[in-house]
């Protein structure tokens, strides 16, 4: 048993005023691991008092001390990389051979964000006055369990190379993962203050920092509907946000695709980080007179995921992260079969040896309409649905026809036409013929997606204010 008891404000591991205790559980396994105590308002307050006390110094350093600073953050999380891949899969289910690479992505996007950061101009000259990109002030970050140590590692690096102190409040159910970064960034020698991170329930801690006038701005990621309650409670203080939220992205397979490679494809991007991704391609269109191809393909690239215990090599697919999601993903699983989709493979309950767990079959929807539940609403579980469409416009049409636009896939071996159709896609991000990783590009989505974009300059400009200083020019126009 792990018992976690301390939360992090103004450099120092304190105990936290809240009593409150929340149980880990492994889901690989259903059982019992440990114990996390969470914080308060009162926890909260004392955060940001320290934020806002270290901001006006640290908002004068220099890029090349906050590019120290990063690099240090770099060296400290590295070291810990292994200690974090272990804690994603034993905490979180996650694929060993994925987590390790995912720890040390985690450790390298400091990196990244320091080289945007000294590439970045943060004094512009437009017209004939001077524009000064000054920190927005202190940041609340809040942050979901199906990525936690990755999503805090980056919003934290963007953060300080615009020259903000933070609070964070993580999932509690990441707590292993997210003491370890901790202790990362402690270990890191950052200015106390700086950083602040206090373990929560999202309707006492998250809820504070969203109305707190404290925090000038919020960076999100987690539902739409959660992040739509944050943009009410910071709209009181005009706080500025960034909202990562979720997804119901197209896959679409051109007649002209190679579905031999397509279609394997297509399950990845579908099942990725065990179906739990607001990225996934969880909308697979193909043409209507390649159907049966089509579920011939798919059936066998799902059944070639092995699932299991993610501790060992060569499972494809873990656990899901907790009952009530196993529960949820079950829920929609009957739901397609009751509105009349084909079920191709997988299914309702538990693959066989493995009951003790969360686990999921990878499952798969044929004959899926545009109207039916699992085509319009995010499982974020290992379930892909199959739908059909005649033309091309007909296609894009089927794919715009959602409330999200976090992301979409094209595949045709006509690259002009699939960027063609790329164009026509409404979501922040579209991958030609496979998944792509680009993480100083922009990251984002469209309608109920989100609001803003994080990684690379994109980034890094909210959490910038722009400052205009006039009347430095030598001589003015007419």
């Amino acid at each position: 048993m792990r018992n976690i008891e301390h939360i992090y404000i103004n450099g120092q591991f304190v105990i936290p005023h809240g009593t409150e205790m929340a149980d880990l559980v492994n889901p690989t396994s259903g059982q019992l691991t440990g114990q996390v105590r969470l914080g308060d308002v009162e926890d909260t307050r004392r955060a940001i008092a320290a934020a806002r006390a270290a901001f006006p110094a640290f908002s004068r350093t220099t890029t090349a001390e906050r590019g120290a600073y990063l690099q240090k953050l770099h060296d400290a999380v590295a070291a810990r990389a292994d200690d974090a891949a272990r804690a994603l899969v034993e905490e979180y289910g996650g694929p060993l051979n994925t987590s390790v690479g995912r720890s040390r992505y985690t450790a390298r996007m400091f990196l990244d964000v320091k080289k945007v950061m000294e590439d970045h101009a943060f004094v512009k000259t437009v017209g004939v006055s001077k524009v000064v990109l000054e920190p927005v002030g202190v940041v609340g970050i809040i942050t979901p369990w199906n990525s936690s140590a990755w999503f805090i590692a980056n919003k934290v690096a963007t953060a300080i190379a615009a020259g903000c102190t933070v609070v964070v409040k993580p999932s509690e159910l990441s707590a292993v993962q997210n003491q370890i970064l901790t202790e990362c960034f402690h270990a890191a020698g950052l200015p106390p203050g700086v950083v602040n991170i206090v373990n929560g329930r999202g309707d006492v801690v998250g809820a504070e920092i969203s109305a707190h006038p404290g925090i000038d701005k919020i960076s999100f990621t987690g539902s739409t509907l959660v992040g739509k309650t944050i943009a009410r409670a910071a709209v009181d203080t005009m706080k500025r946000v960034t909202l990562e939220l979720g997804g119901k992205s197209a896959n679409v397979l051109l007649d002209d695709a190679d579905f031999a490679k397509a279609i394997p494809a297509a399950i990845q991007a579908c099942f990725m980080n065990n179906g739990q991704a607001c990225i996934a391609g969880t909308r697979l269109l193909v043409p209507a007179h390649r159907l049966e191809q089509v579920k011939r393909l798919a059936k066998e690239a799902a059944e070639a995921f092995t699932v299991g215990d993610p501790r060992e090599a060569g499972v494809a697919l873990g656990p899901i992260v907790t009952s009530k999601q196993y529960e949820r993903v079950q829920h929609y699983i009957r739901i397609g079969i009751e509105e009349g989709a084909e079920l191709l493979t997988g299914g309702p309950g538990k693959p066989q040896g493995l009951e003790a767990g969360y686990f999921v079959k990878p499952t798969v929807f044929a004959n899926v309409t545009p109207s039916m539940t699992i085509a319009r609403e995010e499982i974020f579980g290992p379930v892909l649905s199959i739908l059909t469409y005649e033309t091309e416009d007909e296609a894009v049409a089927i794919a715009n026809d959602t409330p999200y636009g976090l992301q979409a896939y094209v595949s045709s071996t006509d690259l002009a036409r699939a960027n063609r159709v790329a164009g026509r896609l409404i979501a922040g991000r579209v991958h030609i013929n496979g998944i792509h990783d680009d993480l100083i590009a922009p990251f984002g989505g469209f309608k109920q997606s989100g609001i803003g974009r994080e990684f690379g300059p994109y980034g890094l400009d909210a959490y910038l204010e722009p400052k205009v200083i006039l009347g430095q020019a030598a001589q003015y126009p007419d």
